[in-house]
């Protein structure tokens, strides 16, 4: 078993349903608070230390990137910081987009430019290098694609040896990235093995491991969620202080989701910025959505209304984290379908110039969707998280798929497919 060693910007742990404290040294085991474990399963958080709290200033970008520039926000130190360059993302103003959706103030914020195409980078960068500062050599996830090809990128460049478990049928390019950093990848036929897999791992072999493997799930390791704050940070930053009217995240387990709304309300507990965003939640199958319209902390299982090509986020049943998160921020949780992905998909790269993955589409078309029902006013800015490339998915295929073609030659022959596609005025 590795050693523990004691962590000077850390006090422990807390739920953030009842309050309940933990000590740092508290191993995390996938099931959350004890106490609230029964009722509502509720995930543990980082409490910092009074004086890491009182050398918070207001986060700057780095031009080198990497998540050690907000180090006094992170519970590791910038010295033991296991970066790839993550982080510093560009938040891209989406004019033509915005106007299609009719919000005249859009912005997305384009995880894909991390180092393994998405925004798990953030998470890894935090979580690797707690497991390495903890003497941790070994590293495990369950992960359907971006999160254990990150882990795996992470885990090489700390020289850890990392296991990532998933199930086949998971999208080819990224299963491949993942063997390409060097990790050992499982691809189980019943994909219902995956966590009893890693639950034996670290209960046996004191595996450190990253995401959720018991069930229900209450998130994943809460040190690394804290590395999703840094994109609050980062929009704050690059908008000089000014806070969104609404962010809009793709949700599954709701990670991303509670790291963001803890990065804004870290700045406004500093003392940095006077208020907070509304939060939404884009979700496939709607379980946060059904859950915010009872009272009470109960997630609602949902009963899937056809099978989703959006695998990172297709879940049945969402979290507390997620659930408080939205709640408090007055915000609101919106489903989104297929159709509606692979529209947003398009639009955004047909008239902004990007490539966003499938599941990362959510937040676009759960953002048009709330507009056109009013829930966000024409006058509201607003930031859709883009959370990876692409290319992450790239043999899936859309419902209509682009026809290629293949011609003779000559340039008369390709101003007709020109006029066919654009019609005139391309000369």
């Amino acid at each position: 078993m590795p050693e523990r060693h004691p962590n000077a910007k850390v006090a422990g742990y807390e739920c953030l349903r009842c309050g309940a404290g933990y000590p740092a040294d508290h191993r995390i085991d996938s099931t959350g608070c004890g106490i609230c474990r029964a009722d509502a399963p509720s995930n543990l958080e980082v409490v910092y230390t009074a004086e890491s709290l009182a050398r918070r200033t207001m986060p700057t970008l780095s031009v080198d990137g990497g998540l050690a520039a907000f180090a006094d926000y992170l519970p590791v130190e910038a010295c033991e910081m296991v970066s790839l360059g993550e982080g510093h993302t560009p938040l891209i103003r989406a004019n033509g987009l915005g106007a299609r959706l009719g919000i005249d103030d859009l912005q997305i914020k384009d995880e894909s430019r991390n180092p393994t195409w998405s925004h798990k980078d953030r998470f890894s960068a935090v979580a690797v290098s707690f497991a390495k500062r903890q003497g941790h050599r070994f590293i495990a996830t369950a992960s359907s694609g971006n999160a254990g090809a990150s882990l795996a990128a992470y885990a090489a460049r700390a020289g850890l040896n990392c296991l990532v478990v998933t199930f086949e049928g998971a999208p080819g390019p990224v299963v491949d990235q993942i063997r390409r950093y060097g990790a050992v990848v499982v691809e189980l036929a019943d994909k219902t093995r995956r966590w009893p897999i890693l639950a034996e791992g670290a209960a046996r072999f004191g595996w450190f491991v990253t995401s959720p493997f018991q069930a229900p799930v209450v998130g994943s390791h809460p040190y690394g969620i804290e590395g999703y704050k840094t994109i609050a940070y980062e929009i704050v930053a690059r908008q000089q202080g000014r806070v969104p009217d609404w962010v809009v995240v793709p949700a599954a387990y709701g990670d991303n989701l509670r790291g963001i709304w803890r990065g804004f309300c870290d700045l406004q507990a500093a003392g940095l910025t006077d208020r907070l965003p509304k939060m939404a939640a884009a979700e496939i199958h709607g379980s946060v959505r059904d859950s915010l319209a009872r009272p009470g902390d109960a997630l609602v299982t949902s009963r899937p209304r056809s099978p989703t090509q959006a695998l990172s986020i297709g879940t049945v049943q969402g979290t507390f984290q997620s659930l408080v998160s939205v709640r408090r921020s007055g915000g609101v949780a919106e489903v989104v379908a297929d159709a509606a992905l692979w529209q947003a998909q398009a639009d955004l790269a047909r008239h902004e110039g990007i490539f966003g993955e499938l599941s990362s589409m959510a937040s676009i078309a759960a953002a048009g969707q709330l507009r056109q029902r009013g829930v966000i006013g024409p006058e509201e800015s607003v930031v859709c998280i883009m959370t990876a490339s692409g290319l992450k998915d790239i043999d899936q295929r859309p419902p209509r798929p682009t026809t290629r073609h293949t011609l003779a030659g000559g340039l008369d022959e390709v101003l007709r497919r020109l006029a066919a596609e654009f019609g005139t005025g391309f000369s």
